[in-house]
């Protein structure tokens, strides 16, 4: 079959399109012939090794696993001796490594059924963003109905994604974003926006019970200023060393005084009950992936390279149905 693997840590350049051996999958996996894949800021993240911290698991020279991506979309093509949940040609959509090829086996708790009303490639565009929103909303930021909540990053994947969730968990939403993308998060249901490149959400005068920031671009300081007493702001992302080791250090000592909590939500942990919340969602029209770009397989380097730019709008989608090249 054909994939992208890497052996090396560096910039795109790395990835490789290859031939590689089609796996088999073991007892509790289930064999998924991938029809998308869907691109996140953790595959750049594995592909160069940094921050450093990343190589703790990963490998600290060179990757332990070559395999590549993480979200995906298909049919099932084969089930391991313990499967209980899923038969032969089952449409899915969930995470596992690997997902940057034709073929690719997944545990089955990691997996569900994919949303009947949406495509291959939308259904892949779901898993790692949509769960990181959902559980930075909900579980760290203890989200409800009738918050004022602000959603900083709100045309990226992940704030796509928390912008729509918010909405359906009965928030008012403000979302913040660049010029050319304030039509598009007014379309997927922001109450108001905030354009950054004209205004500060941290100095406006404005106040917010919950700030989801998927950019962590912002400074302890300055997210405590926007937010209402008893306010919470979850970080999910990250804009340099610097800045990631204040939200995770400073961020909650600074907490420990006053009444505004401050800090990271750690990583999303894929599993299937959430998977099947946001499908009953997308299902019901609530949440809709919002994609900017598609590449095949082959292309995955150019579209790691677009995501690095920090500018893409919503989801970047790899194809994976027409990959092989004619001898």
């Amino acid at each position: 079959m054909k994939a992208i693997v890497y052996t090396h840590y560096g910039s795109p350049d790395v990835l490789q399109f290859k031939e590689t051996e089609k796996p088999v999958p073991n007892a509790g996996e289930i064999l998924v012939k991938i029809y998308a894949a869907s691109a996140n800021p953790l595959d750049w993240h594995l592909m160069r090794g940094a921050p450093f911290l990343a190589r703790l698991e990963g490998g600290l020279r060179k990757p332990k696993d070559p395999r590549f991506g993480a979200d995906l979309a298909g049919r099932v093509e084969a089930v391991g001796s313990t499967v209980t949940q899923f038969q032969l040609g089952d449409e899915v959509f969930g995470a596992w490594t690997g997902s940057f090829a034709e073929y690719a086996t997944v545990p089955e708790n990691r997996v569900a059924l994919k949303p009947a009303n949406r495509s291959f490639e939308e259904a892949a565009a779901i898993p790692v963003a949509a769960i990181t929103a959902l559980q930075g909303l909900r579980d760290t930021g203890h989200i409800h109905t009738g918050q004022k909540v602000l959603i900083n990053g709100a045309s990226g994947g992940v704030g796509s994604f928390a912008v729509q969730l918010a909405k359906a968990f009965g928030a008012e939403v403000t979302g913040v974003c660049s010029t050319r993308n304030l039509d598009m998060v007014r379309s997927i249901g922001a109450d108001h926006v905030i354009d950054y490149t004209q205004e500060d959400f941290t100095r406006n005068g404005q106040h917010y019970d919950l700030i989801f920031d998927a950019v962590g671009n912002r400074s302890v300081s300055a997210y405590r200023r926007a937010l209402n007493p008893n306010g919470t702001c979850v970080v999910a992302g990250f804009s340099g060393l610097p800045r990631l080791f204040e939200h995770m250090v400073l961020g909650p000592l600074r907490s420990k005084i006053g009444n505004r909590w401050v800090g990271l939500m750690g990583t999303a942990k894929m599993n299937q009950q959430d998977l099947i919340f946001v499908k009953e969602l997308v299902e019901a029209g609530k949440v809709i992936p919002v994609i900017e770009r598609r590449y095949p397989l082959r292309e995955v380097p150019e579209a790691i390279r677009h995501l690095e730019t920090g500018h893409a709008r919503g989801k970047v989608v790899i194809t994976v149905e027409q990959t092989r090249v004619p001898v």
